[in-house]
């Protein structure tokens, strides 16, 4: 009897503690509250099922869940930890394109609809149909090869490489994944604001949010352009913030960080579906990010990176579930491609393969001779994209009964 009645009471404080966290609108200080997932009411298994998919790629650095504002579940391979860094390759679009609805909340740009040309001279010419929002959408028209425009990333002057892409479909008609829209967001805000898009996320985001000055690298080309389309090193918890503050329509604690209605404008399908590059799952795309599932269950969004690095935001049910692969950091956070700067590269995989076999050979040293974010064989997703519609599940799968 005495056994019953403690069982009874201990399952009655554990719904009595759940129910504080759940109504609890929690924000991270300098580190996160760590809560275990149960206390949340979410199974530990799912939690350990999440994990274990994740895993299932040798790739994979870390990965972090957040609940509520709490952290419930992180793990990292050998050799890292949570402050270890990873390099966002394309999540940093998703970063990039929030400073634009925060000039818009500043009245620094008018709207979404604004032409390109009002801030940026160059674009009068045909590109002068193109509006901000198609440049978000990834439906401006540009010029779009197979490449997407990575070769720009060799590129020592990145922003001459922008301004000399021209016109090839009429706006607004069709999905093209093209890396110079992002690259574009950056001389917009120069023009709009005066400042570089690097100093204006650390200032704007990164210090509202509470990521500290020496935590994160925010990468330039060799001629001082930032890299507005790729290329933040920073751990997998403080990638976790930025996500934390879009669940929370952009405010963190008392502070309107980012409007509510351009969060909502983002979380909105504007494409059903996108190419299957290497998933089978239909996603769609809105303001530069990511639609991953979107229905009554749940609307989980995410920010995407190459090689296999994401920031998923469950909306509707408050999680954010960060991963990130392996990564080597190099110091500075300009590149300088040293001799290579004076070749022209058009196959980017091809020149991948290139480095790789003269790094191996001793012709270069990669961690050396070159100063540019960079990922080695070891942090390239494999298993992860096998594993994403099982993921995408088990995510949601966190928040069923």
């Amino acid at each position: 009897m005495h056994l019953i009645l403690k069982k009874f009471i201990a399952s009655m404080l554990c719904l009595y503690i759940s129910g504080i966290y759940a109504q609890e609108t929690n924000y991270p200080s300098a580190d996160w509250s760590i809560v275990p997932a149960n206390d949340l009411g979410i199974n530990q298994q799912k939690v350990d099922r999440l994990f274990d998919l994740s895993f299932e790629d040798s790739a994979t650095q870390g990965v972090v869940l957040i609940k509520n504002g709490h952290l419930i579940g992180e793990r990292y391979a050998d050799g890292y930890d949570q402050d270890s860094y990873g390099t966002s390759w394309s999540m940093a679009k998703s970063f990039y394109a929030a400073l634009i609805g925060i000039s818009i909340d500043k009245g620094e740009i008018d709207s979404l609809d604004d032409k390109v040309s009002k801030y940026l001279d160059y674009f009068e010419d045909d590109r002068d149909i193109v509006t901000i929002r198609d440049i978000l959408n990834m439906t401006s028209g540009l010029e779009f090869p197979k490449s997407e425009h990575e070769n720009m990333f060799f590129r020592n002057d990145q922003m001459a490489y922008v301004r000399s892409i021209g016109m090839e479909k009429s706006p607004g008609t069709v999905f093209e994944y093209n890396n110079v829209n992002s690259m574009i967001l950056g001389d917009i805000l120069l023009e709009a604001t005066g400042m570089k898009a690097d100093i204006l996320l650390q200032e704007r985001v990164f210090n509202e949010i509470g990521i500290k000055s020496d935590d994160f690298t925010l990468w330039r080309d060799g001629s001082d352009n930032v890299m507005t389309y790729c290329c933040i090193d920073m751990s997998a918890r403080d990638y976790s913030r930025f996500g934390l503050l879009f669940s929370r329509q952009g405010k963190w604690m008392d502070k309107q960080v980012i409007s509510a209605n351009f969060v909502n404008e983002t979380f909105s399908t504007v494409w059903n579906t996108t190419p299957n590059w290497w998933t089978d799952e239909k996603r769609g795309y809105s303001l530069h990010w990511w639609i991953s599932k979107n229905d009554e269950e749940s609307t989980i969004f995410n920010a995407s990176g190459k090689f296999g690095q994401y920031i998923f935001v469950d909306h509707k049910n408050d999680i954010i579930f960060t991963r990130i692969t392996k990564y080597h950091p190099m110091p500075g956070s300009t590149q300088n491609w040293g001799f290579l700067k004076y070749l022209d590269i058009n196959n980017v995989d091809l020149w991948i393969n290139v480095l790789r076999f003269m790094h191996q050979i001793g012709i270069i040293d990669l961690s050396k001779d070159i100063t540019t974010p960079n990922t080695f064989p070891d942090g390239e997703s494999k298993e992860f994209y096998t594993n994403y519609g099982s993921i995408i599940d088990a995510i949601a799968d966190l928040s069923r009964d």
